[in-house]
């Protein structure tokens, strides 16, 4: 009798650090899963701003924007791989070079026409733009889940685009009906 390995793919979902998550890269993260199959796994952070704003970002990839509203949108760190590179996750989707659906709100953009749409006003009505991504192995994932590393939810398009950085984490553990200050650090299987 053959063995079948079945994964489930986590796309569009929100992976939640556990309260013993020690990676500082990861603890206390909210994380997007952009894509998830038998090659591994991508997710952004959605809860940890840098110090630079969209503003400064624009400029410094000599783009000049329209708006100063862009000198308070803050760039968020979006995992430890790549960290030079940038990823935009909006809605709408929008005809971009280099666009993924995750869901049938949030589509991750890669290309820097978005930017250059940003820039000029032309851009999508919601968004958020992190560097760096966060990168998992083939299995990699599901052994952390199943080391109790990290609760997952379905991606909240609500959530990622409404709710305040700081707020992130605690009302992405309410979507689950838990308070994350009630859950033990210790790792346990029944």
């Amino acid at each position: 009798m053959a063995s079948t390995t079945v994964t489930t793919d986590l796309s569009n979902h929100f992976l939640l650090a556990m309260p013993n998550m020690a990676d500082p890269n990861f603890s206390g993260a909210v994380v997007l899963v952009a894509e998830h199959n038998d090659r591994g796994a991508l997710g952004l952070v959605l809860n940890k701003p840098t110090t630079m704003t969209l503003g400064t970002l624009l400029q410094r990839i000599d783009l000049a924007t329209s708006t100063g509203s862009l000198d308070r949108t803050p760039v968020f760190y979006g995992g430890p791989v790549q960290t030079d590179r940038g990823f935009v996750l909006h809605h709408p989707g929008g005809k971009w070079n280099s666009t993924v659906e995750i869901g049938p709100e949030i589509s991750l953009t890669t290309s820097k026409d978005i930017l250059e749409a940003v820039a000029d006003g032309s851009g999508p009505e919601r968004l958020l733009v992190t560097l760096g991504y966060a990168g998992w192995g083939p299995g990699q994932l599901e052994a952390e889940i199943g080391q109790n590393a990290w609760l997952t939810v379905p991606a909240d398009p609500t959530l990622l685009f409404d709710t305040p950085a700081e707020e992130r984490f605690i009302q992405a553990y309410q979507m689950l009906g838990v308070d994350p200050a009630l859950l033990s650090p210790a790792a346990g299987h029944a």
